[in-house]
């Protein structure tokens, strides 16, 4: 008999270092999968706000061009960039450069020939980091005046 009870049997340093490092895993996963939280969070809120800008922005310009003398026969994506249109910080808006078409008549065609008074543009609102951009496709409808035929 050493004299020791059940009792007062330590530990090993085997043991101690085996529960260390299954704590120290448990621990890394735990912090990996809030930091993936944390991210996907941001995107997230990051393609809400995009999603929302990209749709005041498609309103805004089709509002544009049915108030007033603003529809653009044959437009190219620069006469609809509305610089009095603005995105909500650490965003940015745009046209998307070559995706405008003209309606003429039976099929939307990427070359003008003769403006019918239906063009779609598509416009995208992106956040500065590249992590949320948002598209939409946007039909673009000359008012109807009282000299106009097609209307």
């Amino acid at each position: 008999m050493s004299g020791r009870s059940a009792s007062e049997r330590g530990e090993s340093l085997l043991e101690v270092l085996i529960a260390v490092a299954i704590m120290g895993i448990a621990a890394v996963a735990i912090m990996a999968g809030l930091t993936t939280s944390v991210l996907m969070s941001d995107i997230h809120r990051k393609q809400a706000t995009a999603g929302t800008a990209v749709r005041d922005y498609a309103e805004a310009l089709q509002t544009f061009v049915a108030t007033g003398d603003n529809y653009v026969p044959c437009a190219t994506a620069a006469a609809y960039a509305l610089p009095s249109f603005t995105v909500p910080a650490g965003y940015a808006k745009s046209v998307v450069a070559g995706s405008t078409r003209y309606w003429d008549g039976a099929s939307w065609q990427s070359s003008c020939g003769t403006d019918k008074g239906l063009q779609k543009l598509t416009i995208q609102v992106a956040s500065s980091d590249g992590r949320a951009t948002e598209h939409v496709d946007v039909v673009l409808r000359k008012p109807c005046g009282l000299e106009d035929d097609l209307c």
